[in-house]
């Protein structure tokens, strides 16, 4: 039975998973505190922590990695990888993913630790590595990627790897492939994206980096133009400006907190204020659902609500409201993306798929 270790780093959490074959051998979610993050304040040092905590977890679950037979790990933006599927991590590869890792300055997020991790845990055994659906995925029509001046490309940066694998489930569940059907996913968690899936392909899709979209927990999404331009010549450094749009922006520049469990909380407590801004968000979110739907033409399978805000019944039913005559509304809370990593490795080591190789 084929085991497969998968590495998925966030920015304050590691996230780990063994598989035998399709099925999960053990997991678990390493929460990194605070005080920790600040600890540990270069990304060296965070690769050495997180390896750390990562042979700690596997010692406790009994396996070592000589047991291991590949690697699946989340991959970084790498803008040539446009490609959806999994891809096999050469030198070439390898190579652009390290190209992001830079030891001696802060860390911004988890995704450039991994292959450093991934090395460090390996020593000198040698398995392969597979990335499944990078967050460099871009499948956009071409008439999607304009965004109305030359100067700017209308980029994809969104969640492929969870977009694609609750997709695959939905599709399972109305008894059809992915590849015929039509759905719109959107993925809310600290960057939410919308999705517009047709046929297998995300022919439309908000950038959760930067750019448009919905506002976030954390993050200002799409703001009149005017008066960011104003902003950005108010004063402020670059750095303050985008630290505004993205960490200090959405719910956390409206409220003080990204958690959105709090602000139900304060909801409940009779905070208005809270209730505008939960409201709004909602209202934001569904009209990216709109917009996708005209992306697919009006022919719709089904809505899939996904991410960890999915949990959120006020949040879903507020969309709801909004979007339920465009289709039937799934969902499908939390996220996929170790099992979607798993799968992807596994279906490469068994001669189901060939492996892409980046040029």
């Amino acid at each position: 039975m084929e085991r497969i270790l998968v590495l998925n780093l966030g920015g304050t959490s590691t996230k780990v998973a063994v598989y035998e074959g399709e099925k999960t051998f053990a997991e678990k979610t390493l929460r990194h505190s605070p005080d920790e993050m600040a600890q540990y304040n270069t990304s060296a040092l965070q690769v050495e922590y997180r390896s750390g905590m990562i042979r700690s977890w596997l010692d406790e679950i009994g396996v070592e990695i000589e047991d291991i037979d590949a690697f699946a790990v989340r991959g970084a933006y790498i803008k040539e990888a446009k490609q959806s599927g999994t891809y096999f991590v050469d030198e070439n590869l390898k190579n652009r993913m390290l190209a992001l890792y830079q030891p001696e300055k802060p860390m911004v997020h988890g995704i450039p630790l991994i292959l450093p991790v991934a090395y460090r845990l390996l020593g000198e055994k040698k398995v392969p590595i597979y990335v499944t659906d990078p967050t460099s995925v871009d499948e956009k029509l071409p008439e999607a990627c304009l965004s109305g001046t030359p100067y700017i490309e209308r980029l994809g940066r969104f969640h492929p790897l969870n977009q694609k694998a609750v997709a695959r489930v939905a599709a399972k569940e109305l008894g059809k492939e992915y590849e015929d059907c039509n759905f719109v996913v959107a993925h809310l968690g600290a960057g939410i994206s919308v999705g517009a899936h047709r046929k297998g392909r995300v022919i439309d899709v908000n950038d959760v980096g930067y750019g448009d979209g919905p506002f976030t927990p954390e993050r200002a999404g799409g703001v009149p133009n005017g008066q960011l331009i104003d902003l950005c010549y108010s004063g402020r450094t670059k750095e303050e400006v985008m630290k505004l749009v993205r960490g200090k922006g959405g719910v956390m520049g409206y409220l003080g907190t990204n958690d959105m469990r709090k602000v139900e909380q304060m909801i409940d407590d009779g905070d208005e204020k809270a209730a505008l801004v939960f409201r709004a968000m909602a209202l934001q979110i569904a009209k990216e659902i709109g917009a996708c739907c005209a992306s697919l033409c009006g022919e719709v399978d089904e809505i899939i609500i996904t991410g960890g805000i999915a949990y959120s019944k006020r949040m879903t039913d507020m969309i709801a409201e909004y979007v339920h005559k465009f289709a039937p509304i799934k969902l499908i809370p939390g996220e996929f993306e170790c099992e979607a990593l798993a799968l992807g490795a596994l279906r490469v080591l068994r001669g189901e798929i060939k492996p892409i190789i980046l040029d």
